[in-house]
């Protein structure tokens, strides 16, 4: 009996032991988030979400060829008026290779879609003109339903970035004051 009641003593001890040592690491070893909750991955800058998003391959390579990138990649805010893939193909192809083969020039057109801060849809279509980073004004309008900016449509608002919002649009947008003649 003595034998039995000497186990029972020692099994609940050793129990008692290994619940507080269970305890205290638990309270001490890192936690492991279920995955379905985890932070979702932050979307990167607005050059990389462009960039991910694989309809702007002109734009990022034009930015690249301009020398923007590590601007762009900044701590902004930024809201980038996004021409598609689409939109550069628009333009006639002697133009497009003419920008690219001149930084300075290609640098003006691509800071004319570029507003310095965060400006989400609503704030744009609210104005009724935006001044870009190189101090040129885009006219804002609102016809049936949709926004203007210049000539250009903005068909898809708000992809978040780290650094600012993408506004995707129709078309190249090419300043007033940009003599198109330079570019030959």
């Amino acid at each position: 009996m003595k034998k039995t009641i000497a186990t029972i003593i020692t099994a609940t001890l050793m129990l008692s032991g290994a619940a507080v040592a269970d305890q205290e690491m638990s309270e001490t070893a890192p936690r492991v988030a279920d995955h379905h909750m985890q932070k979702a991955q932050s979307p990167g800058t607005v050059v990389n979400v462009a960039a991910n998003a694989g309809q702007f391959d002109t734009l990022v390579k034009a930015v690249q060829a301009a020398g923007l990138q590590s601007t762009l990649k900044g701590e902004g805010p930024f809201t980038i008026l996004a021409p598609t893939d689409a939109a550069f193909a628009a333009l006639p192809q002697s133009t497009l290779q003419a920008l690219l083969d001149n930084p300075d020039q290609l640098a003006k057109i691509l800071k004319h879609h570029v507003i310095s801060g965060k400006a989400p849809a609503s704030q744009v279509a609210s104005s009724d003109d935006l001044t870009s980073l190189n101090q040129t004004e885009i006219a804002v309008q609102k016809m049936d339903g949709k926004v203007m900016l210049g000539e250009a449509r903005v068909v898809k608002t708000d992809i978040m970035a780290d650094n600012g919002v993408i506004h995707v649009i129709d078309k190249v947008l090419i300043p007033e004051d940009f003599d198109m003649a330079s570019l030959e």
